[in-house]
């Protein structure tokens, strides 16, 4: 349960109708499963399980039902070794009334019993003929030999040792209301919301079941364990296909398959969740579970280490499905070039300047640039790249510059900054001969001067190229290649970048804008500031110097838009990067994005403005909003420990 990862399961065992010893003991057999060999903490059993859903007017026997009731204790017995809550659905009479409930049980103790609260009685459906609707007032009753356990729908189950794991119960049709009872659950304070269900199957179903349940775990930032009959039920009228879902934040993460092995076994995070509410500032919560008459019962769970099994993206910006990567692709061009687009509008802006290196991001921004300026029915003329040499300005990349400029239709201008930055060596007193971050800041300063002098004579605007990751680790030169009139690029991660300008070479029908194209996603990073190898090619990567930013972009995520901690970061990033990167690896460079992201905020504090493209942004207007002079010394510290 470390980092708040929770190991759960949804499980379906077989049952016989009206047979509860038999199905007691196969929910016992599928409960222990999933504790003992998957180490599953909650475990989520189907509606009525103990006598099966379908017995019908078998309801009304004395039998059947203190039969389920003696099951319930029978089952309580038996679990009592298992480290878990286990959920279990019987038929409980209460005052001469029945209801179809949920029992929650842990360490041999039924901790309380919640009643479902919306009966389908339409269709196939029938269950107002037997039970009735149980009520929000928790009161206590007798059952299974226990006395005054708490009987009532607001009802949470709270974990002693994980806070955060506050569990919810509604059953099956509560789902499908207007208003479900999981809404108040969550406000209460739930994270997980379990779903004891027998939804059967009809052609089509299972695909609203399944949008269902990820849309309820979205909508109350939690996680959504449904648990749905299957095998043995009666199939009469109808069938049930043992269909379990778990879902997190609108993300399935395990299913059984209709007609499966009705088996959905994954983790959930529910410190994650936690996070992600006290993020959202609309998400209504009380400071306590008693301001909405909830009775909450607590159940202790023994320290174990969750096994990760649940897939965790090792490119969190960048969808692994080539159908929703180019959909992703499209619509963050949409976004950026519409935001240039109203920018060059608003501010009747005739031309468009790019500093344009042969590199990723200013091929992403003079893209970007193209199609806003289609956008507007404006020439391409009006766009000036400006291919500006200096020191370590390869032929390659000055090349590709070139090329694409002129596949584009663009105004290509070359303004050589040699002379000028060594006037102002000499100015300043720097020997040439020493490469430190005067010699490469000076480069950067004088052409942002350049470009910014070339906008003003013809009534521009300079078009920022630097990206996302760059600006997480402030690998930008303050009031240089930092500084523009509209960031283009500014929320886009690297690893996106190189996706976006494949996406165009793909698909803009240009042999020769493609080739250029290919061949800037073959050339290493770099700003170019120092000189050429004695064979002219690259000699400063940029990646050999502050890291890989697969790596890096997995850290920004992670930090930015979930505030995990350090070393939750570094379980993850070995976990999705691992068979990549040893641990030494992923460790040194975790060390230098904790230690760049803190002590470059000053350059995030004063950025322009650029269109927000995702769910993680630095803009101090909107996503980010750090002191520059924030200490980075827990976060550290933590580092320090993983060692």
């Amino acid at each position: 349960m470390q980092d708040g990862f929770v190991k759960v399961a949804a499980v379906t065992p077989e049952v016989r109708i009206a047979d509860v010893a038999f199905n007691v003991e196969s929910c016992v057999a599928a409960a222990r499963r999933a504790c003992t060999e998957d180490g599953a903490v909650l475990v989520v059993l189907p509606e009525l399980c103990l006598t099966a859903y379908t017995c019908e007017d078998l309801f009304w026997q004395d039998n059947l039902l203190a039969a389920a009731e003696q099951g319930l204790a029978d089952f309580a017995q038996a679990t009592a070794d298992l480290n878990a809550l286990l959920l279990v659905g019987l038929p409980v009479r209460v005052n001469a009334k029945l209801y179809n409930c949920a029992a929650a049980v842990a360490s041999g103790t039924v901790l309380g019993i919640v009643p479902k609260r919306y009966l389908p009685t339409y269709n196939e459906f029938y269950e107002g003929r037997h039970f009735v609707s149980g009520t929000t007032d928790v009161v206590p009753i007798d059952i299974a030999g226990a006395l005054d356990v708490p009987f009532g729908t607001s009802q949470l189950f709270t974990c002693e040792e994980v806070p955060e794991l506050s569990v919810a119960v509604e059953l099956c049709e509560d789902l499908w209301v207007p208003e479900p009872p999981s809404i108040a659950h969550a406000k209460a304070g739930a994270t997980v919301i379990a779903n004891l269900s027998a939804s059967n199957a009809v052609v089509g179903k299972a695909d609203y079941r399944r949008s269902l349940v990820s849309g309820q775990s979205a909508r109350l930032i939690c996680g959504y364990i449904y648990a749905s009959a299957g095998a043995g039920e009666s199939t009469q009228d109808v069938v049930f296909s043992g269909h379990d879902l778990i879902a997190e934040n609108g993300r399935v993460l395990a299913e059984a398959k209709p007609f499966g092995d009705g088996r959905a076994v994954t983790e959930l995070d529910v410190r994650l969740l936690a996070a992600e509410r006290r993020r959202m500032s609309t998400f209504d919560v009380v400071a306590s579970p008693v301001q909405r008459a909830y009775h909450v019962s607590r159940f202790s769970l023994a320290e174990q280490e969750t096994r990760l099994t649940r897939y965790v993206d090792p490119q969190p910006f960048v969808p692994s499905d080539a159908a929703r990567r180019a959909e992703r692709c499209e619509d963050v061009f949409n976004i950026q070039a519409h935001g240039l687009a109203k920018r060059l509008q608003h501010t009747h802006a005739t031309h468009a300047v790019i500093g344009i290196s042969g590199g990723l991001d200013s091929t992403l921004a003079l893209l970007v640039t193209a199609r806003a300026f289609d956008l507007l029915g404006i020439d391409r003329s009006g766009i000036i790249s400006v291919t500006m040499p200096g020191f370590g300005t390869t032929d390659r990349t000055h090349d590709n510059a070139t090329k694409l400029t002129e596949s584009l239709g663009a105004d290509l201008r070359e303004v050589n900054i040699g002379d000028a930055v060594r006037l102002h060596f000499s100015d300043i007193g720097h020997d040439e001969s020493v490469h430190d971050v005067t010699y490469e800041n000076s480069q950067a300063r004088e052409r942002t001067q350049i470009l910014m002098d070339i906008a003003n004579q013809e009534g521009g605007m300079v078009i920022g190229t630097g990206d996302l990751s760059e600006l997480a680790l402030g690998w930008a030169t303050y009031n240089g290649d930092h500084m523009s009139m509209y960031a283009v690029n500014a929320s886009v991660p690297k690893t996106l970048v190189r996706h976006l300008v494949r996406y165009v070479a793909d698909t803009c029908g240009n042999p020769e804008e493609s080739e250029v194209l290919y061949d800037v996603l073959d050339t290493p990073v770099s700003p170019e500031l120092l000189p050429a190898t004695g064979d002219g090619k690259i000699s400063q990567k940029t990646e050999d110097l502050v890291g890989p930013y697969e790596l890096h972009d997995f850290f920004l995520y992670e930090v930015l838009r979930r505030g995990t901690s350090p070393r939750k970061v570094y379980r993850l990033a070995r976990y999705a990067l691992g068979k990549k990167y040893d641990d030494a690896t992923i460790l040194k460079w975790l060390r230098v994005f904790y230690r760049r992201y803190f002590a470059q905020q000053f350059k995030r504090s004063c950025l322009p403005d650029g269109p927000k493209v995702g769910s993680a942004a630095v803009s101090p207007r909107g996503d980010l909003r750090m002191p520059s002079d924030a200490c980075v010394a827990l976060w550290q510290s933590e580092l320090d420990a993983l060692d």
